[in-house]
């Protein structure tokens, strides 16, 4: 393991300390509107000192000096904004209830807040990186399948990932006499410090033993399937057995998420349903003139516990087939005033009224036909997993996979969907609906520019 490696939490906890006190400097900058002199960075320094020994604990608490909240980037965000939460609360408390540690104006104290997040933030997604890029810790893969040699090719031939893959092991030759006693000798000769598995694999069993005496030797596990998820955002199908569902699923009622959750459709939702209120008479015009057909379509889809429901929508074919592409015989295609609206987006807008009601959220699974769901649960394993939570507008899978199926029964690309919507079921969170939401309004900008 390299030294830097190995002195790994001294690093980051320098680098937060600093980010810290940059930040401080920062805050002072934009609340005077110019440069801080250094009696008034020392006055704020020395109650804030003690601030910053107190989010330094929040933080080794939170497990941030761990090796796997360095491999696992995409981690970072969620578990900072977390500890944020806790850290503002023990500054409100500090400067706000303790005389002794009071500063004057606490408009400093906001201001100081989001900047040191933005800094912490950026020297650990960034920085840290940037520093120990050349150090990578050494590796081995133990695995099997086609998602075992793209996770081995994507780390190894991409700097950016703090990991290197010195080799890979099939484990479909478990059994192999000897073998194991060669791989152990490679960890110690190739000075590995990271073994990366796959623990639901079932030919892991026999391994485990082998593995065992070198977490005396400070090497780091790691289950493959978090290392696979952190890199491509999504789970891998082929590599999910019964007891992971088990060990990641659940139904279980968050009240605070849900609640924050709730709020948002609601608050969003409200004034955007104006968009559609304001483009019904023109819509109103232009379908009049172009097939003289209704202006809004029902479709049923399938919502949460494969519950079926109604969702609006301006009317871009020709007639409601409801999914059913084959309906009759019958030709059905889209309109000219549906192709404009398709492009734009604009069909979509209605279905804020099914937001409002509660029937879908603004973020989730998209939902699918029913006649469609029939075909990929009988296709694609752990399908109706994806229908536990309410599905909504827009979702994981549709700002990540860049192919994902329009208007068909397509099994490979739903597949492949489906990897993602697993990935927003097990991590759903505020903040990550937070970052789909804004990814989807960078989409929606950008198609208004074209």
């Amino acid at each position: 393991m390299s030294l830097l490696n190995r002195k790994e939490p001294l690093v980051l906890f320098l680098g937060d300390l600093s980010s810290f006190v940059a930040a401080l400097w920062l805050s002072l900058l934009i609340r005077g509107l110019e440069v801080p002199s250094k009696d008034l960075l020392l006055t704020h320094l020395l109650p804030f000192s003690l601030l910053f020994a107190l989010w330094i604990l929040v933080f080794y608490i939170a497990g941030l000096y761990e090796k796997h909240t360095v491999i696992l980037k995409s981690k970072l965000p969620s578990a900072l904004a977390s500890t944020q939460i806790i850290n503002s609360t023990l500054a409100v408390v500090f400067f706000y209830f303790i005389p002794f540690f009071g500063i004057t104006p606490k408009t400093i104290l906001f201001i100081y807040l989001l900047v040191s997040f933005v800094l912490v933030l950026s020297w650990r997604m960034y920085g840290y990186f940037r520093i120990s890029r050349g150090h990578p810790d050494n590796a081995i893969l133990i695995g099997s399948g086609d998602e075992m040699k793209k996770l081995l090719e994507e780390v190894n031939n991409n700097p950016i990932y703090n990991l290197k893959f010195v080799s890979s092991v099939d484990l479909n030759r478990a059994d192999e006499k000897g073998f194991w006693d060669e791989i152990v000798s490679n960890i110690y000769s190739e000075d590995v410090s990271v073994v990366a598995i796959d623990l639901a694999d079932k030919n892991v069993e026999p391994v485990l033993p082998h593995l065992y005496n070198l977490i005396f030797s400070k090497i780091s596990f790691i289950d493959m399937h978090k290392i696979y998820e952190d890199i491509f955002d999504r789970m891998p199908i082929s590599l999910l057995r019964y007891n992971w569902f088990l060990e990641n699923i659940s139904t279980r009622s968050r009240w605070g998420y849900d609640a924050l959750k709730r709020l948002m459709d609601i608050v969003i939702s409200i004034p955007l349903l104006l968009i559609p209120i304001l483009l019904y008479p023109f819509v109103f015009i232009a379908v009049r003139l172009d097939d003289g057909g209704p202006i809004f379509t029902y479709q049923d889809r399938v919502g949460r516990n494969n519950h079926i429901i109604r969702i609006l929508k301006f009317r871009t074919m020709i007639f409601n087939d409801n999914g059913d592409w084959q309906s009759k015989g019958l030709v059905n295609k889209v309109t000219a005033v549906g192709s404009f609206l398709r492009k734009t987006r604009l069909d979509e807008f209605p279905q804020l009224w099914n937001v409002l009601k509660g029937d879908i959220s603004l973020i989730g699974p998209r939902p699918e036909f029913p006649e469609a769901v029939k075909h990929y649960t009988d296709e694609i394993p752990y399908y109706n997993v994806r229908h536990l939570i309410k599905p909504g507008l827009s979702g994981w899978a549709q700002i990540y996979q860049e192919e994902h199926p329009h208007h068909g029964v397509d099994t490979f690309e739903t597949t492949n969907k489906l990897s993602y919507d697993l990935y927003y079921i097990k991590n759903r969170s505020f903040l990550l609906d937070i970052k789909i939401a804004l990814r989807t309004l960078k989409i929606l900008v950008s198609i208004a520019g074209r």
